[in-house]
């Protein structure tokens, strides 16, 4: 099961209310492959969005669609990566929540 997950920021702290990559496709693809995994991503997928708040104003959003192999090969071509926030995707398959460690 390929599933993909979408990063966004919610609420802006900036001087102008703007987020410089508010116009680019930050998106990861994640494979969850065999019965535990599958499991797990459905249970993600039931949730569908996770929000955490950095405490100044900002917070990012990440959603998660479930999608098939043709479209992830198109959103991986087309995403700008994950903005350095790989580490909440983490947080999200470890804990089914955003935190920080």
């Amino acid at each position: 099961m390929l599933i993909k997950f979408t990063l966004s920021m919610p609420n802006i702290g900036s001087w102008n209310g703007r987020w410089s990559g508010e116009n680019n496709l930050y998106a990861r693809v994640i494979s969850f492959k065999g019965k535990e995994k599958e499991k797990l991503a459905n249970e993600l997928l039931n949730k569908g969005y996770f929000h955490y708040d950095f405490g100044d104003g900002w917070s990012m959003g990440i959603s998660l669609e479930k999608i098939d192999s043709k479209t992830a090969t198109k959103v991986r071509k087309s995403s700008k990566g994950f903005y350095g926030y790989d580490w909440a995707i983490d947080s999200i398959i470890k804990y089914q929540k955003i935190i920080t460690e």
